[in-house]
């Protein structure tokens, strides 16, 4: 077994691992590859969190918020629908977009969008989140930042996840998603009661996560990494300024403290995170997802149906 305390490797492993990897491939063509090394083994925990995070943001918007607290599956079926959510998206980096279990993962995401009257606009916002903020998150509180490589990965990733989706005017940069993103939340964050409602089932949920006793803990410290845009649209007290600079703090420690941890050799699935439950015996993709609900309206504007799923 090897170790160098004041070199780059512990147990063979070099702390690099995946980045040298990733420099070594070409994020126009393998940018697949990239993003789901950089998911999957490099950066499971923060990616995760990163992506909830984005998630999260979605519900300051009251057009999709309403929507979401409409549909009763983030305040009715929370833990479904965050796992089904998760799972879905991770099909198509797991195994590339040509793959029959990734067409059927989108073509279930398109099926479930295309039950409700949801604008252009707001499915680009959502994809703008995905790609903008896991990047704020590693360059904040990650062991390291993106490299140039993995971020146009990222964009081109997310670029054709956006393609299946038949989403409209995708940026080709991270510097146009980033002016979407940035753009649309200026214009758009405001309060919504049912934007609150989801918000308010999706904290609850992830206190479960928790021992009990560390739930009012864990709740402030949530509401302590939020942005005061965020933290306004969806009506949350701001936690005292000591509080949030702790919080924060204890961040970047972790990632300063994982830079001296081998590179992660066993790759991290949605399927095998503690706080993924609602399939203990396994699932069929084609049966995850929401389905039309009576009394929400359907969506008048139809998608491409030839589009590749």
């Amino acid at each position: 077994m090897e170790l160098r305390v004041r070199g780059k490797r512990f147990g063979g492993v070099p702390r690099d691992h995946w980045r040298r990897v990733n420099d070594r491939l070409d994020p126009e063509t393998d940018y697949r590859e990239i993003y789901r090394n950089a998911v999957a083994h490099e950066f499971p925990w923060d990616m995760n969190q990163a992506l909830s995070f984005a998630l999260f943001r979605t519900y300051a918007v009251p057009g999709i918020g309403a929507l979401l607290d409409a549909t009763g599956q983030f305040t009715g079926n929370c833990q479904k629908r965050y796992d089904d959510t998760a799972l879905l998206l991770e099909v198509p980096a797991e195994k590339g977009f040509d793959d029959p279990d990734a067409r059927a993962a989108i073509r279930r995401i398109n099926q479930m969008h295309r039950a409700y009257d949801i604008p252009a606009h707001e499915m680009l916002y959502v994809l703008s989140t995905f790609v903008v903020v896991p990047k704020r998150w590693l360059d904040d509180y990650g062991k390291r930042p993106f490299t140039d490589h993995e971020l146009v990965a990222s964009v081109n990733y997310y670029r054709a996840l956006g393609r299946h989706m038949n989403i409209p005017d995708i940026p080709e940069t991270y510097a146009g998603f980033e002016r979407v993103m940035d753009d649309y939340e200026r214009e758009h964050f405001a309060y919504d009661e049912g934007g609150r409602r989801v918000a308010d089932s999706t904290l609850a949920l992830m206190l479960t996560w928790y021992p009990r006793l560390a739930g009012p803990a864990v709740e402030l410290f949530s509401r302590a990494l939020m942005d005061q845009p965020l933290r306004d649209a969806l009506g949350y007290d701001a936690p005292s300024p000591r509080v949030e600079v702790l919080s924060r703090a204890v961040l970047r420690m972790r990632g300063k403290l994982l830079r001296a941890f081998p590179a992660r050799m066993t790759e991290q699935a949605v399927a095998d995170l503690p706080w993924v439950r609602s399939y203990p015996d396994g699932f069929r993709i084609e049966e995850l997802g929401t389905f039309p609900v009576p009394g929400v309206a359907g969506c008048p504007v139809r998608h491409n149906e030839s589009a590749p799923a």
